[in-house]
């Protein structure tokens, strides 16, 4: 794998992918994709221009833009290196990525996939590689990023595009932590469900049964029982492989649901409490409390 050195331009960015059928195309744009990128695939070269300036005019002139190319656009698409030429002189900083793979990973890829090559024709897959590898090279001189993706799997190719085209943002962990109760259902979307219904329950202190665990006086309490904060050091210890471990599988959202009853109360001050803590420890953490104000 190689890569060009870095650009430092302010220009307006459109990220160019291409290279062989089978080496991750698709991949590489879905990674762009979930970082917010506007992507148009399967493009001939001509039309980049227009649907990039057609998404400026919605996004502003920052707008980040991709495009997937391939031979399926036929003669078209051998004037790609004229259009990124083209758009050079407009004062755009075209990036081409070209996705690369050995014969035999690719062969491997399309019989799992069971799916011919579109350019084999009346040949078998190794034809159909090998035209395309042959139409291409001329082209693989004009990237600025080549990834070799024989010994990457899906995961691992879409943390290479978050790398070298995320901001410190988007590499980071988002962690969702929702508060909800029991009533009301446990939430679909949670990826960790924590039940502290053991913890007291501060709805049968008369004074304290308005309130709720964002008020003071019921985080207090909450926090005061015997078995609130040895809950609390116990989940963080249990959440640092856990986080560890999204950050190398390409996980970068996650939601951490922790119920009562109903929601007001105990789980409230105890989503609270994790998140504070969370924070301290560097993490982006979004707090949600679903059931709140339902009763």
């Amino acid at each position: 794998m190689a890569d060009a050195a870095p650009e430092t331009s302010d220009a307006p960015e459109i990220v160019i992918i291409t290279g062989l059928a089978g080496a991750g195309r698709e991949t590489a744009a879905h990674a762009l994709e979930d970082l917010g990128w506007y992507v148009v695939y399967n493009i001939a070269p001509q039309l980049i221009k227009t649907l990039y300036e057609l998404q400026s005019q919605t996004e502003g002139k920052r707008s980040r833009f991709a495009c997937v190319v391939d031979p399926r656009s036929g003669e078209f698409f051998s004037e790609l290196p004229d259009v990124i030429m083209a758009l050079q002189e407009e004062e755009v900083r075209p990036r081409l990525v070209y996705l690369t793979a050995d014969e035999q990973t690719l062969v491997r890829r399309f019989d799992s996939v069971r799916r011919p090559h579109p350019l084999q024709g009346e040949g078998g897959v190794i034809e159909g590689i090998r035209r395309e590898r042959e139409m291409l090279a001329p082209l693989k001189k004009f990237a600025d990023t080549i990834i070799d993706t024989s010994a990457l799997n899906v995961h691992q190719l879409t943390m290479r595009m978050r790398s070298t085209f995320g901001s410190d943002d988007d590499q980071q962990l988002t962690i969702n932590l929702m508060s909800f109760g029991f009533k009301y259902g446990i939430p679909l979307e949670a990826d960790h469900v924590s039940d502290v219904r053991f913890i007291q329950n501060p709805y049968w202190i008369p004074e304290l049964r308005p309130l709720r665990g964002t008020d003071e006086p019921v985080a207090e309490f909450v926090m005061g029982t015997p078995n609130a904060l040895p809950f609390v050091e116990a989940y963080l210890a249990m959440l640092k492989p856990v986080l560890a471990g999204y950050g190398t599988e390409n996980k970068h959202f996650t939601t951490l649901a922790i119920g009562c009853t109903g929601g007001k109360h105990r789980s409230v001050a105890l989503t609270e409490r994790i998140a504070s803590e969370l924070q301290k420890q560097g993490h982006s953490v979004r707090v949600r409390h679903r059931d709140l104000g339902r009763e």
